[in-house]
């Protein structure tokens, strides 16, 4: 085997051992998306900034929060709170 050949597969034996241990691209990632809904008796606005809060205490790397739906709790005649269905992704850890 000539030199070169050698060193070739060297190469690309560490090229190989690298991308092994290599983390994935961004863009190369896995999320759940999950639903929550959220109320306030002040807005839709505040339902939602409430449903993304309550579950940044128990989810890490929230990533999209997309209002699904918004709807009122309504007593009486009157509107007693807002709701919002939020679905939020978080990203799964390798």
């Amino acid at each position: 085997m000539a030199i070169n050949e050698v060193d070739q597969e060297e190469s690309m034996a560490k090229a190989k051992a690298k991308a092994k241990n290599k983390k994935p691209a961004t863009g190369e990632s896995v999320y759940r998306i999950t639903e929550l809904v959220g109320t306030s008796q002040v807005s839709w606005e505040d339902a939602a900034r409430r449903a993304v809060e309550t579950a940044a205490g128990s989810l890490r790397d929230l990533r999209i929060a997309d209002v699904v739906k918004l709807d009122m709790k309504v007593q009486n005649g009157k509107v007693a709170a807002y709701r919002a269905r939020v679905a939020l992704s978080f990203k799964y850890e390798a």
